[in-house]
């Protein structure tokens, strides 16, 4: 890199002696782009190691950026690259007496003899670009700060999200070509075609993972429910499906209960030991060993719980991206959506603006990290009203200005028991006793169904309408007299376990 010339300026008035050399120039390594380029041109092996590495945009001179446009579309094309084919490509596109005419290229490939360390030099290229982009991203947050008519929250957002985009290596572009996006849909379909199960999350449900193929990325999918119908069992269950079973990362954000409560409904669906008794601490000696030996595989599970009351949408995307970064979540959960506040002033208008804004946050944060997002909400009362069968429908949203619209799928639970409606209104009629029903009624890139499910109550736990693993007989040759005083202290007290009271009867009717 050039040095800068010292030129010195009088000021007559203050005496002052000023510098060039105290001048702020970008980060920047003109040699190393140089070096860069030219091992490109020398050598395929330079293309391979770094084309995937930089972008146009990265290189500090205007020249550079375009010789390497002019590689990379080459590379693309599966066209050969050297100095000649490069000088072609340049000259087709009108660009090559703008890089400094063949002379340059020239020049380019005799400032090194082979590829050697170009990827390291390629690294070194790239944190000068992220120096240079935090330097942009840091004067137009100062720019924007000073304004009065920019809201502060929504510029707390924008600033991290940018910060974050950064951190990711992810600088966003304004538009990509159908070109690259076909590429990259391709790969997509062949990484599907390849790979055994599902294409998303698989849910531990047989028939919505055949109807869904898993959550896909960058969804939003409400779950809806009156209260009491079991909203939180059914996502606690989920979240257990995919933690334990599977070992992929969840976060479960829980405005209503705390975490005590929600890792004990897991204790007592993992276990098979009624939560009456958890919350008691009244368990017999086996019970204490059945505890013991059961909630092995839950303790290692990575299962993130946040129970942060009143969270705003800013809060939760900021620990959303944290939770991103540091662990790789792979599904998000809010229980649920109506309890979170849109963290704006006064100027968030009234409560179907503020929800409205809140889902599109929450389908703006799907597709940002992308990863499929969860959320619960509330049904109005309109289905308490309604005669027959009191099946809920899109309209019985509460407060669903936007959630309809924003929501790539849009589900209800259903349990008949409920109502006291002891068979399905089905030509078999068949009972309904400890069964619930998970209606997809939108489903923007699949079909619409019907899907019944085993609801156990006293555990808190859908399972498989088929699934024979409800008996939970805890078989053990363990000693019945071993002391469970080890244990006691583990496990959560009579003020920490979950009780029914606390829940507003939103799920658990026990």
């Amino acid at each position: 890199m050039e040095k800068s010339k010292s030129i010195q300026v009088n000021k007559q008035s203050s005496g002052t002696v000023i510098s060039l050399q105290q001048g702020k120039l970008p980060p920047q390594a003109i040699e190393l782009e140089e070096a860069v380029l030219g091992a490109m041109l020398i050598d395929k092996k330079g293309v391979d190691e770094v084309i995937d590495l930089l972008e146009p945009q990265a290189f500090y001179k205007t020249a550079n950026q375009n010789i390497f446009e002019s590689v990379f579309n080459l590379f693309k094309n599966a066209q050969p690259i050297d100095l000649l084919t490069v000088s072609a490509d340049l000259r087709k596109n009108g660009k090559l007496e703008s890089v400094g005419g063949d002379y340059y290229l020239v020049q380019l490939t005799q400032k090194v003899s082979s590829s050697a360390h170009i990827e390291f030099h390629a690294r070194i290229i790239l944190q000068k670009y992220i120096q240079r982009s935090l330097i942009r991203i840091s004067n137009e947050i100062i720019e924007s700060s000073y304004k009065e008519s920019v809201d502060v929250f929504d510029l707390l957002d924008e600033a991290e999200s940018k910060l974050y985009d950064v951190s990711q290596g992810n600088i966003k572009k304004s538009s990509d070509t159908a070109q690259n996006l076909v590429m990259l849909a391709k790969k997509k379909i062949e990484e599907i075609a390849n790979k055994d199960g599902l294409s998303g999350v698989a849910t531990g449900f047989e028939k919505l993972d055949l109807l869904t193929s898993g959550w896909q990325p960058s969804d939003l999918i409400i779950i809806a429910a009156r209260p009491g119908m079991g909203k939180t069992a059914l996502t606690l269950s989920m979240a257990r499906n995919i933690a334990v079973t599977q070992k992929t990362p969840v976060a479960f954000f829980s405005l209503e209960m705390s975490s005590v409560q929600l890792i004990t409904r897991l204790i007592s669906a993992e276990t098979g030991l009624s939560s009456e008794k958890l919350r008691t601490g009244k368990l017999a000696s086996h019970e204490w060993k059945q505890l013991n030996v059961k909630v092995g595989d839950l303790e290692k599970a990575p299962l993130f719980i946040d129970d942060t009351p009143a969270l705003s949408i800013f809060d939760l995307r900021a620990k959303a991206r944290r939770l991103a970064s540091q662990h790789k979540i792979k599904l998000i959960i809010v229980d649920y959506l109506q309890l979170m506040t849109a963290g704006t002033s006064s100027k968030a208008g009234n409560r179907e603006q503020e929800i409205s804004t809140i889902s599109r946050n929450l389908k703006s944060l799907a597709k940002e990290l992308d990863i499929p997002v969860i959320a619960l909400s509330q049904l109005s009362r309109a289905v308490e009203t309604r005669g027959g069968t009191k099946r809920p429908q899109l309209s019985d949203l509460r407060e669903s200005g936007a959630i309809e619209q924003d929501a790539d799928i849009v589900s209800f639970i259903y349990r008949p028991e409920y109502y006291g409606i002891d068979e399905w209104d089905d030509e078999e009629h068949n009972s309904s006793v400890g069964e619930a029903e998970f209606i997809v009624s939108k489903h923007r890139n699949g079909g619409l169904d019907n899907i019944r499910m085993k609801f156990i109550s006293h555990l808190g736990k859908f399972e498989d309408l088929q699934s024979n693993d409800s008996s939970y007989e805890f078989q053990s040759k363990m000693n019945d007299n071993d002391s469970a005083n080890s244990l006691i202290d583990a496990l959560p007290g009579p003020n920490d376990a979950f009780d029914p009271s606390d829940d507003e009867g939103d799920d658990m009717p026990f």
